[in-house]
C-alpha cells in the first residue's frame, strides 16, 4: 500500500511539476494570507485586494533581492528597521508602539498584544494600512498614497494591476500556467534566448520563437492583466501581460487579437489572446518578412529595473503539463 502511494506521488510530480503536498501547502498559505487581508480590511476599511496587492508586490521584489529576508512565509511587506521605529528613535530595536509613535515610526500594533513587532505579519500589514488610511479608500486616493510611498509610477501601476486581478478572481492563489500553443496545433521551437539579432541594430534575442501555421491560436500562459497591446516595429502586433509574480509575458508577431482582448483585460491561463502571424520589422502593417511564428518573452521587474530571462525551460515544463 505504501509503495502504491509512493508511485502515485511520483506520477503527480512528473505530470504536474510539484507534489500534492506542495500544492496543498501553497493553497493553505494563500488562504491564511487572505484571512489576514480580510481581517485588516475590516478594521481599516482599506479593500482587502489592495492590501493583498501591496503584499504580493513586496513579496515579488524581495524574492528578486537575495539580501532581504525570506519572502516565503505569511509576511511580504518589508520596512527598513530604522523606518519602523522612527529615524531619531534612540532604541532601534524597540517594539513599544507608544515610543515608536512618539518618534513618527512606521510600526503599529495590529494584533493588540501591546507590541509593534516588525516580524509579525499582522503588525506589518496593519502598519501599511494605517499609512494608507489618511489618504482615503478609493483607488485614486490609494494611487496617491502608493506614489508617496514608492515614488515610482511603475510600482504603483503594477500594484493596481494586482489589485484588479485579486478582486476579479476573489483569490490571491493565481499561480497556474499553460503552454501558449493548444495541444492539437503543431509547433516547433528551440532555445533561442540570447541569440544574435541584426534587424534594427545588433542586439540579443530576448525570447523563444515558436514556429506554427498562420492563424494558430495563441494562449495566455498565466493569469494577468494586459499592459500593452498594439503595434511595435520590432514585434509587430504584440501583447504584453503582467502576471501576479511580477513577470511580464511578451507575445509578438501576431496576425491579430482574440475578441475582447484590449488594454487592462484580465486573462487566465489557456485563454486565447491572439493568433500566430509574421508581423513586424517595419512600419505598421508590415507582414511576411520571416516565417510565421510566436515570439514569446519573459521579463522580471525587481522594483528597480526590468530584465529579460530565458523562457525556454518554462515552456518545456508547461508543454509537458498540457
Amino acid at each position: 500500500m505504501q509503495k502504491f502511494i509512493f508511485v502515485i506521488l511520483i506520477l503527480a510530480v512528473l505530470l504536474f511539476g510539484h507534489s500534492p503536498s506542495t500544492t496543498l501547502a501553497k493553497e493553505d498559505a494563500a488562504q491564511k494570507r487572505k484571512a489576514l487581508y480580510l481581517k485588516t480590511a475590516a478594521i481599516t476599511h482599506i479593500p482587502w485586494y489592495y492590501l493583498a496587492a501591496i503584499d504580493q508586490y513586496e513579496r515579488n521584489v524581495r524574492f528578486s533581492r537575495s539580501t532581504l529576508p525570506d519572502p516565503k512565509g505569511l509576511q511580504g511587506i518589508y520596512v527598513e528597521p530604522r523606518r519602523w521605529v522612527g529615524a531619531l528613535n534612540p532604541n532601534s530595536k524597540t517594539s513599544n508602539p507608544t515610543l515608536i509613535t512618539l518618534f513618527n515610526g512606521f510600526g503599529k500594533d495590529g494584533d493588540g498584544d501591546g507590541k509593534a513587532d516588525q516580524d509579525n505579519p499582522e503588525d506589518v500589514l496593519y502598519a501599511m494600512a494605517a499609512y494608507l488610511m489618511p489618504y482615503g479608500v478609493t483607488e485614486d486616493d490609494l494611487k496617491i498614497a502608493l506614489w508617496n510611498y514608492y515614488h515610482q509610477d511603475k510600482s504603483v501601476a503594477i500594484i493596481l494591476e494586482f489589485a484588479h486581478m485579486f478582486k476579479h478572481f476573489n483569490t490571491t492563489d493565481l499561480s497556474g500556467h499553460a503552454f501558449p500553443i493548444p495541444r492539437n496545433y503543431r509547433t516547433d521551437y528551440q532555445a533561442t534566448w540570447g541569440d544574435r539579432r541584426g534587424w534594427g541594430g545588433i542586439r540579443i534575442h530576448e525570447g523563444t520563437d515558436l514556429f506554427a501555421h498562420y492563424g494558430t491560436p495563441v494562449r495566455a500562459t498565466s493569469y494577468g492583466v494586459v499592459e500593452l497591446i498594439g503595434w511595435n516595429e520590432y514585434g509587430g502586433w504584440r501583447i504584453g501581460i503582467r502576471d501576479p509574480q511580477n513577470i511580464y509575458h511578451y507575445y509578438a508577431h501576431l496576425n491579430g487579437y482574440a475578441k475582447g482582448i484590449k488594454k487592462d483585460t484580465i486573462v487566465r491561463p489557456g485563454q486565447i489572446i491572439g493568433y500566430v502571424g509574421s508581423s513586424g520589422y517595419g512600419p505598421k502593417g508590415t507582414q511576411g518578412k520571416f516565417p510565421p511564428h510566436l515570439h514569446y518573452g519573459m521579463y522580471k521587474y525587481n522594483g528597480i529595473t526590468e530584465y529579460s530571462f530565458d523562457p525556454y525551460p518554462h515552456l518545456r515544463a508547461w508543454q509537458r503539463q498540457r
